[in-house]
């Protein structure tokens, strides 16, 4: 086992802050000054997505990184205060689609690790809330540009090899969506700080942004690099000091953003890396006085866990602290008489398989009409009898394996509850095998029953499970999608007849933060469509956007008077 080059992954403490200001005083005793100025960050732009095309420089230096990721096993330590601690206590992080492989020893924290991680975030935050607006953005920037050219493709291959994506899954999340969220970030954090009061004569008001008071707690998922990159840095950006504990089944990836952090300035202590058991982890920080927010995303019932410790430590809290939280999802597609099949059975395809079903946006359940469900069937199940699962280093593989042994044993659960019941049929797909490692063929299951078990619950994979229904009972259909499941993140309709369309629209307002017309239900784009749901689904603070950042500010309201009263009489006191 050896550890990563240093010579592409680390940097010393010097470089890290190296051009950042000191926060010291001057030989005179006066504060060191940026510069003066109304200082407006570059204008960001949606990071192109790269093709991978046979023959093209991006697909050859991604081959050449994934080989030389796969050729070594590193080891990932815990980093707090720009300090790495290797506690002993290791587990193995293989790759879902070869399970014998391993890729690394992750030294897992604890209770003694996460107690050093708040002290050291409170260290850091003196100096780092201290740092003007556009040099904790310049951090992001740099690390920004870094990710869109020599970091990409091992940020990429971590994320093919450690989570099992295709290229173009990657390349959409950990580089595409990451690089957004940090450009993006600063200039919707650039608007907030913007937006200032009124002033009448004589008073300038101001308003203050200020950084809450403590640390906030980033709780990182499985499935996408970009959250796992953005949760702990968008408090950060706004002069916060995060604690991120990201899910073992990407901490190979985490790992590199980390770094990758390091080198783009980030100071130490700022950010807090602590891989480990969640218990562990989590009760310190829970009741820690200094708990200022927790950023989520993972299921529903660890949210309404946190949630519920947060209620019983309320006492404890210097501050009410911030919660926000991306959930689950059982996402739907609501099909009209007047929809395209093709179209359709493209977006059941596509929004069901890419990633195996493992995104917390993909199509989990459809409501198709009986005129066009014989041709929506034939041209789906065209599709899916050609779809290629495999390695994702085998750039012809469309689906790879799902994400570790518990996933594939709750996905297979499901599945074999369909083919038992009475009133569903397996009609694509429903085989598995956890030889190599954890892969599940696309599965296609219709039922006759609209509240079935596989309508309502959230399975988290490759498994999608069709109602049909009357071709007059439109809105009925509308109704029972709104009612049947407890979730609301995302949702399509599909239709071309205008009036299909505003009826939808209406019914289902409440049914998803993310709607889509025409179109699969999954793919936000930075700056286009900010991602996130209510109900069971979360707090619909809508990562990428200044929703969410407002969040991770406290607001002080300013007023000076610039010609104060001398006297206390009011003009009405006078008598004549």
């Amino acid at each position: 086992m050896e550890p990563v080059s240093t010579e592409s992954t680390e940097s010393t403490p010097e470089t890290r802050t190296a051009g950042a200001p000191s926060g010291g005083a001057a030989r005179d005793g006066t504060r060191p000054s940026t510069g003066d100025g109304i200082f407006r960050p570059p204008e960001p732009a949606n990071e192109p997505v790269l093709d991978y095309a046979p023959g093209s420089s991006e697909r050859k230096r991604q081959k050449r990184e994934l080989d030389d990721l796969a050729d070594r096993e590193i080891e990932i330590p815990v980093i707090v205060g720009g300090e790495e601690i290797r506690t002993g206590d290791t587990s193995e992080v293989v790759m879902p689609h070869d399970t014998d492989h391993v890729l690394a020893h992750c030294h897992r924290a604890g209770a003694d690790e996460a107690e050093r991680a708040v002290e050291a975030a409170l260290q850091a935050k003196r100096e780092w809330a201290s740092w003007s607006f556009e040099d904790r953005a310049a951090v992001f920037l740099r690390a920004a540009d870094l990710l869109a050219d020599e970091w990409r493709p091992r940020v990429n291959g971590a994320t093919m090899l450690g989570q099992s994506k295709t290229v173009h899954q990657a390349e959409i999340d950990s580089a595409c969506e990451l690089i957004d969220f940090w450009r993006f970030n600063v200039k919707y954090a650039a608007e907030i700080y913007g937006r200032q009061p009124f002033s009448g004569d004589g008073v300038w008001n101001r308003m203050d942004y200020r950084p809450l008071e403590g640390f906030v707690y980033a709780i990182t998922p499985f499935n996408f690099t970009s959250i796992n990159g953005n949760l702990p840095t968008a408090p950060a950006l706004m002069g916060n000091v995060s604690i991120w504990k990201p899910a073992a089944t990407s901490v190979y990836s985490s790992y590199f953003i980390m770094r990758l952090l390091e080198e783009a300035g980030m100071p130490d202590g700022v950010i807090n890396f602590i891989p480990g058991p969640p218990q562990k982890v989590s009760e310190p920080l829970m009741t820690s006085p200094h708990l200022a927010g927790i950023h989520f995303t993972g299921s529903t019932g660890t949210f309404r866990h946190l949630w519920r410790q947060v209620s019983e430590n309320l006492d404890t809290y210097h501050t009410y602290p911030r919660v926000v939280g991306e959930t689950g999802g059982k996402d739907f597609i609501v099909a009209h008489e007047s929809a395209d099949p093709d179209a359709l059975s493209t977006a059941i395809v596509r929004g069901a398989f890419e990633y195996q079903g493992q995104k917390c946006s993909a199509v989990a359940r459809c409501y198709v009409p009986d005129g066009i469900w014989e041709e929506t069937r034939e041209r789906m199940l065209e599709m899916i009898d050609e779809i290629r699962m495999g390695d994702p280093r085998d750039f012809r593989n469309f689906m790879t394996a799902v994400i570790d042994e518990d996933a594939y044993e709750k996905i297979t659960g499901y599945i074999d509850h369909a083919a038992e019941s009475p009133d569903a049929e397996i009609i694509a797909g429903g085989g598995y095998s956890d030889e190599e490692g954890w892969f599940i063929e696309p599965t296609v299951v219709v039922t006759e029953d609209p509240k079935h078990r596989l309508m309502r619950e959230e399975i988290f994979g490759p498994v999608v499970t069709i109602y049909t229904y009357p071709d007059d009972d439109w809105e009925e259909a509308l109704h029972l999608c709104d009612e049947t499941s407890p979730y609301g993140l995302t949702g399509a309709i599909f239709a071309r007849d205008r009036g299909a369309i505003r009826t939808g629209t209406a019914v289902l307002r409440q049914a998803a933060g993310n709607f889509y017309v025409n179109d699969k239900p999954t793919g936000a784009v930075v700056g286009q469509q900010p991602f996130g749901g209510a109900r069971a689904s979360g707090t619909n603070d809508k990562a990428g956007s200044q929703l969410n950042l407002l969040r991770w500010v406290s607001p002080r309201a300013m007023k000076e008077n610039l010609d104060p009263p001398t006297s206390f009489e009011y003009p009405f006191m006078d008598e004549k």
